[in-house]
């Protein structure tokens, strides 16, 4: 789902901007609902969030990277009252239309992050502070060249693994057969990750069908889950 023009690792420029046009009610909602439920990664004072804060309750939180247009975010937080669902997504009209979804639903357990997810880890999420982690349908950048472009690298993941409590999980899912094929190469030589099942997953029943995802299916590629858990200090 996340669609950004470059990813960062250290130190490198994650994403470029691009001008965006938003429908009537995606204005609407900006303006009614962001100061309730969203946040600018820029205007974050220094440290962590204090995500029970953010929420209003103690809840575990689970970050989505990369929530596009969020129906599935949505679909999800429907699903699961109990947990606190930070979605993080670059497209601001994919904002506008979630907070829409958060309307027509009342929900109460999302928020939305504006800004870069790579940098909000890095530098405002506490160790062990999320229970869990999903990309879903990363950008591909299906060219060779444009491979170091992706955004599940090793520094990556190690990051995102430090974030996780012990017992935490780590569930991505992709349509392009090598992205799977370097996620699970990269996922399986971290050390603070250890694989659920013995290699891909069977596609959970609780993800919702994304639009990434239709059009896998249309076009004949088939979609693969890794799931992953932090290890736990016991763990040999």
């Amino acid at each position: 789902m996340e669609r950004t023009d470059q990813v960062r690792q250290a130190g490198v420029f994650s994403h470029v901007r691009r001008t965006v046009r938003m429908t009537v009610g995606q204005k609407r909602v900006w303006e009614t609902r962001w100061s309730e439920l969203g946040r600018k990664l820029e205007e974050l004072p220094p440290g962590d969030v204090d995500l029970d804060e953010w929420f209003g309750r103690e809840a575990p939180t689970v970050l989505e990277i990369g929530s596009g247009m969020g129906d599935a975010t949505a679909q999800l937080a429907v699903a699961a009252p109990e947990i606190n669902h930070l979605a993080a997504e670059v497209y601001p009209p994919g904002l506008g239309q979630l907070m829409l979804w958060v309307e027509k639903y009342d929900l109460d357990n999302v928020r939305l992050l504006d800004g870069d997810a790579l940098d909000f880890l890095r530098d405002h999420v506490a160790p062990g502070a999320l229970s869990g982690v999903r990309i879903y349908f990363p950008d591909p950048w299906p060219k060779k060249r444009h491979h170091k472009r992706r955004l599940v690298t090793p520094p990556f993941i190690a990051l995102v693994a430090s974030r996780l409590q012990p017992g935490g999980t780590l569930h991505l899912a992709t349509d392009w057969a090598d992205y799977a094929d370097r996620m699970l190469e990269v996922c399986e030589a971290e050390p603070q990750l250890r694989n659920a099942y013995d290699g891909w997953a069977p596609r959970p029943e609780w993800r919702p069908v994304t639009k990434f995802e239709s059009r896998a299916q249309a076009e004949g590629r088939a979609v693969r889950d890794l799931l992953y858990t932090k290890v736990t200090p016991t763990d040999s």
